[in-house]
Formats: structure tokens, sequence, C-alpha cells
């Protein structure tokens, strides 16, 4: 194993050969090779590391579900792209071309006004959790010698030269997104809702009349986005338009939060009824989710559904298997839970004990337990919603009570509680077999 201060007396000598055009030779083409390959098997936990690094120096890049999802697919897209390319074992790189997931996640940064240095931040951070998980992995590969140092200064070209290049181009596209965003309507709508959500003194008359929308009126925020994620904000559109005429608002204010995001305020002069927006849902792309926030009155209102409809989609984004439509009336309680994933699992894994398990076994008996207590233990209604007999439903029943090692009713709170952390984000919080 290679010393820390071996690598640091390194650091220079990388630097010098790099402008000396040595050659390469095959051996240690194929070493580099050995070394992606490695770093390639391991790519979720370096890309999490990734992900923290950019977080830590860029908070803002983890502020909600949907930047941070955007931001973890350019880093992953990023590093296997590179790290594919040293596994092929030419010597020649990555390609030129900039990974689409890169793009999308610096047009986000531009629609949401936040400084562009933030990407280079972003980035020069990523590619340093990048190259000192190279440095432990080329330890492992190669033995202190002429050969590392060969193998670290020709990999150092290729990755920093492949860095370069992405912040260049995605500079430019952000630069470019700027100027267009900057030009018209968008730009007044971006920045009049940014000043509501911040809580900035703002007139409310002159605001409605830039954003075309009655701020006087009680608003219920959505958030809308998609699984899996695409370029399909048409779509998104018209699913916040379809949910409007469910709840007979006059059509949505809607801006873009992202690629694959849209936020959305319905305007009514009462609460809309949630069956209308649940069953309006099953006509829109299937690809489609809703968080729903509390309707609430004016301004403040405004800024509170928004704030509460941001809780309920951090809450269920990246659990595919989820509803399609949440209210954050139904889950606020769910949410609060689930704000440290950590001590949410272990919470789950306490309370459920074997019936905390992620298999599919468990997952039914968990399922039937949790809406036999929400149907106040009654085995009829239950086996309704669940489209089966009463008997099947009490014989899961009490198979899901033989592994808790209780009745349910001695810790029901706690019980109800775990049972809804792991019907909303699965995996999360749950025991791998």
């Amino acid at each position: 194993m290679c010393s820390r201060r071996y690598f640091q007396d390194l650091y220079v000598r990388w630097h010098t050969y790099k402008m000396a055009g040595i050659s390469v030779p095959p051996a240690v083409v194929e070493l580099i090779g050995d070394v992606a390959d490695l770093m390639l098997n391991d790519i979720d936990h370096i890309v999490a590391e990734m992900d923290a690094a950019v977080v830590e120096i860029a908070p803002v890049m983890g502020a909600d579900a949907a930047i941070a999802a955007e931001m973890s697919a350019s880093n992953r897209a990023n590093a296997v792209r590179l790290l594919t390319a040293l596994a092929r074992r030419d010597g020649r790189g990555a390609p030129a071309d900039v990974p689409p997931e890169a793009l999308d996640v610096v047009r986000t940064v531009v629609r949401r006004g936040i400084d562009l240095d933030v990407i280079f931040q972003a980035y020069r951070r990523g590619q340093n959790v990048a190259w000192q998980r190279f440095l432990v992995y080329a330890a492992q590969v190669v033995a202190p010698g002429p050969e590392l140092v060969e193998l670290l200064e020709v990999t150092s070209q290729l990755m920093f030269s492949y860095v370069d290049q992405v912040i260049g181009r995605v500079i430019a596209d952000a630069q470019h997104e700027r100027e267009e965003l900057l030009g018209g309507a968008m730009a007044r709508r971006t920045e009049t809702v940014r000043l509501i959500l911040d809580g900035a003194p703002i007139d409310r008359r002159r605001a409605g009349e830039r954003l075309g929308y009655e701020l006087d009126r009680r608003h219920t925020a959505l958030v809308l986005w998609a699984e899996p994620r695409g370029e399909i904000q048409g779509v998104l559109e018209s699913a916040a338009t379809l949910l409007a005429r469910a709840a007979r608002a006059r059509p949505p204010l809607t801006l873009p939060s992202g690629t694959a995001t849209l936020w959305a305020w319905l305007g009514t002069n009462a609460t809309p009824a949630l069956d209308a927006l649940r069953d309006a849902i099953g006509s829109a792309d299937p690809t489609v989710r809703v968080a729903v926030g509390p309707t609430q009155p004016g301004i403040t209102g405004f800024r509170r559904s928004h704030a509460a409809a941001l809780v309920i989609q951090r809450l269920l984004s990246g659990h595919p298997g989820g509803e399609r439509i949440a209210f954050h009336r139904d889950l606020e309680v769910t949410a609060l839970a689930a704000q440290n994933q950590y001590q949410a699992a272990e919470f789950v894994a306490t309370t459920l004990g074997p019936l905390a398990a992620d298999t599919p076994g468990a997952a039914r008996l968990r399922e039937t337990l949790r809406v036999f207590l929400d149907e106040a233990e009654n085995a009829p209604r239950a086996g309704i919603r669940l489209h089966t007999h009463r008997n099947t439903v009490l014989q899961r029943v009490a198979r899901a009570t033989e592994l808790l090692g209780h009745p349910p009713g001695e810790r029901r709170l706690a019980v109800e509680l775990a049972l809804e952390l792991a019907h909303h984000i699965g995996p999360r919080v749950l025991a791998r077999p």
C-alpha cells in the first residue's frame, strides 16, 4: 500500500511529465483499464461520495429532490463515460461531447437563478473525489515505481482534459440558456415567483399582474415530476392543466424546475375535492407523479403550500412504486418521521422486526396489516381494498402478528407509522435479505 506522502511527492512530477508528451506503453494502458474496471464495479459508492462532496461545498445543489437527482445523474453520467473510455484500453479518453444529464442540471441551475460558479465548484469537487478514488485503486493494482508514476500521469492527463472540456461546454450552454431566459416573460415569471417564495416584500397586486394569476385566492401547490426522468415538460404541463380542470380552477400558474420537474399552483375559491384530483391523474401520462400541498389563502398560503408539496416530493422521489398522486395532508407525519433516513430505517427495523425484510412475501404481509389497521381492523373492508377474501386478510394479519412478536395494538402508533414509512419509501428503510 502506498503512503499519502508518496502520492503528494508525485503530484508535481505528474504535471511535469504531462507537458513532456511521453508515449504510453501498452502495459500501462492495460493497467489503467484494470483500475477503471474496479471503479466501475464500485460506481454507486463513488457517485454517492461525489454527490456528498458537491452538496458540502454547494448546499443549494441538494436543496430539493429534483435538483439533487439531476446533480447525481450528471455525476454518474460523467464518471461512467470517462471510466468506460479508460476501460476500453485504447488510450484515447472519453468522447468530446457532453452527456445530456450534464446539460440538464446546468439548465436547472440557470432557471433557478443559481450562480454559475456553483457549476464550476461542483465539477472540481467531483473531479477531486474521482481522482482520490483512482489513487486508492491504482495502489491496489500497481506497486510503487516508474510504472505507477506513468499510469497516474497519463490518467491525470485524460481526466483533467475531459473535465476541462465538459466545464467549457456546460458553461457555454448555461450562458446561452440565461440569455434566453432573461429575454422574456419566463424571466419575469421566474423572478416574481422567487420573490414570493423567498418571503420578500412585494406588492400583491403588481405580482399578480406580472404572473397573470390571482394571488388573493386560495392556492393548492403541486410539484409534478416524471419517473423515469426525461425531457417531458410538455407532458407535465398537460398534467397540471388536467388537474386544474378537475379542481375547477382557472389555468394553473406553472414554472419549470429542471427538465423533468414542474411547479404549479391552482387558484380556487374553495378547497378542491381531493378525490377529483386523485381520479384525474389516471388520465395523465403514466410516468407523471404529483405531490399536492395543502390549500391555503393569499401570498403566504401560496408559499406555504409549495413548501409542503416539496416536502412530499422529496419523500417520494426515487421510489417509483408509490402512488402517482400524494397529498401532504395524508403524509405530513410520515414526512416528519423520514427526515433522517438512517433513523427512520432503524425505527422501521426495530418496530417491525422480521416484517421489515425487503422481500415480496414481507411486503404482502406489511400491506395487508397496514390496510387492516387503516380500516379499523375490519377484515371485509380491508379485503375490498386489497381485492382479496376476508379470510385471506385474517390469515395474513395473523402471520404478520407472528413476525411482529406481539399484537399490533400494543404499539399501534409505532407500528402504523413504521408500516407507512415502508409503504411510501420502501427500500430506503427496509432490511435487505
